[in-house]
């Protein structure tokens, strides 16, 4: 009996069952946090917050607190006598007989038997067994409850509403209110459920972006790892040329001094030997022996002007341009060899020019930009493809309508044009025919012999010959042919329209620069394409 008390202690008066981490508020009242939670949330609407078992009100929401103590002797409880799920018919006392039914308003649990016999009165409301059938009772007038009053928020019995504080309100029956409760409450879940999978989705195109980016990241990772192996090899290609043009010229050198250096060895002595012969004469006494000597005058004159001529390689000058010639310094270091020096850092500029100009296309934008075909401005021999990024040129004539913005020519612009900005797009190139792609102002012309993009000083483009494998870069009529081929079909447009430069480069590996044009630019550029047996696609290239 003890036991049964205790229990009886320990239930909450919401749900009836032992407290479930219990609060207590002001007044003193004990509850499970959910259930007093979930009565606090249908008093919101009205304002007013009130205990559930005492009526006190409160002013605002009740702050919860959790009662560790109880907690404690709950749990304490439900250590020592477990969980009472087999509830016992009331009238079985001398062998215990699960109970089926409960009475509330005998506050007694029946078994099958007994169930037969209980009174079958209006006021004896059958439930599911329950230990805690005192709180299915108005604590004020031990009477069943069977109502809702909606505007306290509140069960309560007939007496209540009759003679009680609630006399007047408006009530619903306890099936009713708990109806429009679960109704409410289903709302609410479903209400969750479509939260919960929208942050689910939101996490996985999160989750998603966050794979996007890092595989773009590897990819430039990728792109900047070959860039600058492309760099080294580069730069290890020019240190190589040039220390093998130091040495080549240094070889140079060094055999032309060496073959002067031999020559005058042979020429000091010579000298010396006469020199020798010259002061033996000059030391004798006898007058006639030194007469009949050769004159060696004139002989030492004509080795003089025959060592000059040698030494100074035919040229006149004597000693003085063989000094020259055979220190080499002035001779070699300030003509020769200063210009050698001059053109091996011309080319090593031009080739590190070409090298940063091959990066910078690598890295030119983050996307290639979106360009579509003005199908307005095709001429009637070329088909547009659906998607606008496909030039074909054929024999049958289109049934276009001729307007002043339409070319005459083999001819088509896109729609877009640009102001600002770097952007690049790339075209794929078929055919045996004949083809340009370059840029152009929208004020070009449409009719007239000069109005072929590069022929004029409103467009700029790059030509190719499939089949007389010829190319070249055009803008007003100036033909500046390219000194290499093309063996790619794949062709890269760059616009810097600030720094005023329009390049071409071909999609080959590595990607090779073709030219750059500098202007300043005064109107939008427009993509534009010439094509004659053949086509050109405009894609998003892939370098291989």
């Amino acid at each position: 009996m003890a036991s049964e008390s205790l229990e009886k202690e320990l239930e909450c008066s919401v749900c009836l069952n032992l407290y479930t981490d219990p609060v207590t508020l002001r007044c003193g009242h004990n509850f499970c946090w959910d259930c007093i939670d979930q009565v606090l949330n249908t008093q919101d609407e009205s304002g007013v917050y009130s205990c559930p078992e005492c009526r006190e009100e409160f002013q605002e929401r009740p702050t919860l607190k959790r009662n560790i103590t109880l907690s404690n002797v709950v749990e304490n409880f439900r250590c020592n006598h477990g969980d009472n799920s087999s509830i016992l018919c009331t009238y079985c006392i001398h062998s215990p007989v699960p109970a089926v039914r409960s009475c509330l308003q005998c506050e007694a649990s029946l078994c099958d038997d007994h169930l037969r016999v209980h009174s079958k009165g209006p006021e004896h409301v059958l439930t599911d067994p329950s230990t805690s059938l005192g709180n299915r009772k108005c604590s004020v007038h031990k009477e069943v409850l069977k109502y809702y009053c909606t505007e306290d928020a509140a069960c309560i019995c007939v007496s209540c509403y009759l003679i009680g504080k609630h006399n007047g309100h408006k009530l619903e029956s306890l099936d009713e209110a708990i109806e429009k409760k679960m109704e409410k409450l289903t709302n609410i879940l479903q209400k969750l459920i479509t939260n919960r999978e929208k942050a689910e989705k939101r996490v996985q195109s999160l989750e998603e972006g966050r794979r996007n980016a890092q595989e773009k990241a590897a990819g430039k990772v990728s792109r900047v790892t070959a860039a600058f192996r492309h760099i080294r090899r580069s730069v290890d290609d020019l240190e190589k040329k040039v220390l093998s043009e130091i040495s080549r010229e240094e070889e140079k050198v060094s055999l032309s001094l060496s073959d002067v250096i031999q020559k005058l060895e042979i020429k000091k002595d010579e000298l010396s030997r006469k020199m020798r012969h010259i002061e033996e004469l000059c030391n004798m006494t006898d007058p006639l022996t030194i007469l009949q000597e050769p004159d060696y005058i004139g002989d030492l004159c004509d080795l003089e002007e025959d060592g000059g001529d040698e030494d100074t390689g035919g040229h006149d000058g004597g000693d003085e341009d063989t000094g020259r010639h055979a220190g080499g310094e002035e001779d070699i270091g300030g003509h020769d060899g200063g210009d050698r020096g001059a053109d091996l850092i011309s080319q090593i500029s031009h080739k590190l020019s070409s090298v940063i100009r091959d990066i910078n296309v690598i890295f030119y934008v983050q996307d290639p930009a979106d360009i579509l075909l003005d199908v307005n401005t095709a001429h009637n021999n070329l088909l547009i493809s659906d998607d606008l990024k496909t030039v074909t040129w054929t024999e049958i004539r289109q049934n276009h309508p001729e307007t002043a913005e339409r070319f005459q020519y083999y001819q088509v612009m896109s729609a877009r044009g640009f102001t600002s900005g770097r952007h690049y797009w790339d075209v794929e190139i078929s055919g045996s025919g004949w083809w340009r792609v370059g840029m152009c102002y929208p004020s070009i012309g449409r009719r007239g012999g000069q109005l072929y993009i590069g022929d004029n000083n409103k467009s700029w483009c790059l030509y190719g010959e499939h089949e007389n494998k010829q190319y070249s870069v055009r803008h007003a009529r100036v033909v500046i042919p390219l000194p290499q081929q093309i063996s790619s079909d794949g062709v890269r447009i760059c616009l810097d329209y600030e720094a005023g430069q329009l390049s071409f480069y071909e999609l080959c590996d590595p990607i090779r620069h073709l030219h750059t044009f500098t202007a300043a630019f005064s109107e939008p550029l427009h993509a534009a394409l010439y094509i004659y047996e053949g086509s050109i696609k405009i894609s998003a290239w892939s370098r291989r």
